[in-house]
């Protein structure tokens, strides 16, 4: 019998969470995702030192002040590895605007500009590229300018279904919805455990997946942020998954039966769920209103944007040594 990971790739896009090029020539998916965390993760790695000395020896020649030199080199370098990405995945490549913009929608758009005129100069075309910006209203703003401008975009760090909604009604290509992070809530504000058919994050994002297909919502759903094989299993079928090396290799290794959970045909035929406002006031009373959402979204920007920091630091010590 194929391997899991095999049988998921027959029903679901599978795309790598990972910025290790090793990892991608390994397990072969369609589409890559990176973050601050997985770029800081590669540019402390032995293997990625060239790239991280190129960008530094390039933005010493930039203009602008210290800070300035820094932002440009930690850019090119995310694109750098973006660009390495599209050589080795046949799909798309996430990259991701800086986390402390994420509560700035012109900042937000300039800097998408930037990122894809970058690819653009390094012969990647945009349909490669998916920029990655966080779900808060003022980045879902940016994301509906950049679709019209022929920019797709990723919402990340998106935890319910009213951010999910909004996403979709500015015309986001994509969307992920962060399994793992969920769960972790879960688990710490009741002190249980779950199941993966009782896991909040997985029923997060079948809900979201059902009221997608019902509309006729032409947003793609990937999962994201797993934390075990059976947050997988549980959303075979869904659009696209993104994994992590680790669990990518136990999906390979495991040869037993795949079982397709969500099929978009059953969803729009079966379900019934109400359209949702999405206007600013509903929106933000709606998130507010959920404080796993309002709690981990916060978290998630403070974390990205803690390891974007950690990323300048390193490319700073460089610039100056």
């Amino acid at each position: 019998m194929p391997s899991k990971l095999d049988q998921l790739k027959a029903m679901t896009v599978v795309v790598a969470d990972t910025g290790d090029m090793a990892a991608i020539e390994a397990y072969r998916p369609t589409d890559c995702t990176t973050n601050p965390t997985l770029i800081l993760k590669a540019a402390e790695m032995p293997a990625y030192q060239d790239h991280v000395a190129e960008a530094v020896r390039w933005a010493a020649g930039q203009g602008g002040d210290r800070a300035a030199r820094i932002a440009a080199a930690c850019d090119r370098l995310a694109v750098t590895f973006g660009a390495e990405l599209t050589r080795r995945v046949p799909g798309r490549v996430s990259t991701e605007v800086d986390a402390d913009l994420s509560f700035d929608t012109r900042a937000t758009i300039e800097k998408a500009r930037a990122i894809i005129a970058a690819y653009a100069a390094r012969g990647v075309p945009r349909e490669r590229i998916l920029i990655k910006i966080a779900a808060t209203w003022e980045g879902i703003r940016a994301a509906e300018t950049l679709q019209k401008e022929g920019i797709d975009c990723n919402l990340t760090l998106l935890f319910s279904l009213v951010q999910a909604a909004a996403a979709a009604e500015a015309g986001a290509f994509l969307i992920s919805p962060f399994v793992g992070r969920i769960l972790d809530w879960y688990r710490k504000s009741t002190g249980q455990d779950y199941t993966a058919e009782t896991d909040p994050g997985v029923l997060s994002v079948r809900r979201i997946y059902t009221y997608y297909k019902a509309h006729g919502l032409g947003t793609v759903v990937m999962g994201a942020s797993f934390r075990n094989l059976g947050e997988i299993e549980a959303l075979a079928g869904c659009d696209r998954l993104t994994i992590a090396p680790a669990l990518l290799d136990q999906l390979a290794k495991d040869e037993g039966r795949l079982v397709r959970v969500l099929d978009p045909e059953a969803a729009a035929r079966d379900a019934k769920p109400a359209r949702i406002a999405v206007d600013e006031a509903a929106f933000r009373w709606a998130l507010n209103e959920d404080a796993m959402a309002t709690e981990k979204l916060a978290e998630g920007i403070r974390l990205f944007a803690a390891d974007l920091a950690k990323l300048r630091a390193l490319v700073g010590a460089r610039l100056d040594a």
